[in-house]
């Protein structure tokens, strides 16, 4: 096998793993969106939360904030410091991605555990890290968001989520 081929393999593999792990984390979004719903957001605040703060762990934190009866700003404030993890994520992933302008707000926004994971295996190439952190960030994020979608709507259309 020619080590062209072993590079198409190497590929495959990190983008069958990112979709993968895409589709599996995707799956919970759909407890996001039943759980924002019962917190008193509508599927549409459910929706765009879930969009804009892309990071489960915060947006999870922030609506059982508000639900315990906290206000927004002491969840948002719960989601911030929870998040801030990220950041340092960031700043190891900067030196594979090499992302600049829009690439880099981009990259920043996908920026969750597990695009970092993928991005920072140790024995791939740069091109390889870089290929696991986009796979796995998009896929996770489309996923994600789907899913969300789909609990947000059909807690909604409970006469009780809670």
């Amino acid at each position: 096998m020619t080590d062209e081929a072993d590079d198409d393999g190497a590929r495959r593999r990190i983008v069958v793993d990112g979709i993968t792990i895409g589709a599996v984390t995707g799956a919970y979004g759909v407890s996001f969106g039943a759980v924002a719903v019962a917190a008193g957001l509508t599927p549409v605040q459910a929706c765009v939360l879930s969009l804009a703060m892309f990071t489960g762990g915060s947006q999870f934190a922030m609506v059982g904030t508000i639900a315990g009866g906290a206000s927004p700003f002491a969840g948002a404030a719960t989601a911030v410091l929870l998040g801030v993890r990220n950041a340092f994520y960031g700043l190891q992933l900067s030196r594979v991605l090499e992302a600049g302008g829009t690439r880099r707000l981009l990259a920043a926004h996908l920026v969750i555990d597990e695009s970092a994971a993928m991005g920072s295996i140790p024995g791939r190439s740069r091109a390889e890290r870089r290929l696991g952190f986009w796979v796995t960030g998009a896929a996770v994020f489309v996923g994600w968001n789907l899913m969300t979608l789909v609990g947000a709507i059909g807690a909604d259309a409970l006469e009780d989520p809670g």
